[in-house]
């Protein structure tokens, strides 16, 4: 069963969740933004396996401020962040492990 969001809000620096399971997440922007899954940040394989990703470069402060936050179908979240970075979509279940993997989440 995915679990789904049923409210995302931008708080200071975090991402507040409330899951529709009645537990609530709280993903600090960095974490997010560091774990974007768009080919240029994780990169994209080829059939032989090869994975091919942007150049490592440091994030501005920007990078780590969030904009907004857009809803893809009803399976996605798109950061916008301050430095114009767009392309990571973070499916549902993705967001989920993102903010399992930082701590416990709260009821």
């Amino acid at each position: 069963m995915v679990v789904r969001p049923e409210d995302i809000q931008h708080v200071g620096e975090e991402l507040a969740i409330k899951w529709d399971d009645g537990t609530e997440s709280f993903v600090q922007l960095e974490t997010l933004r560091r774990c974007c899954p768009c080919a240029g940040c994780k990169g994209e394989g080829d059939i032989m396996g090869n994975v091919y990703r942007n150049p490592n470069r440091a994030l501005s402060p920007q990078a780590f401020q969030l904009r907004r936050i857009a809803n893809v179908g009803g399976y996605a979240v798109q950061p916008i962040w301050g430095d114009g970075h767009s392309s990571g979509l973070y499916s549902f279940e993705y967001l989920r492990k993102v903010a399992e993997a930082q701590g416990p989440e709260r009821e």
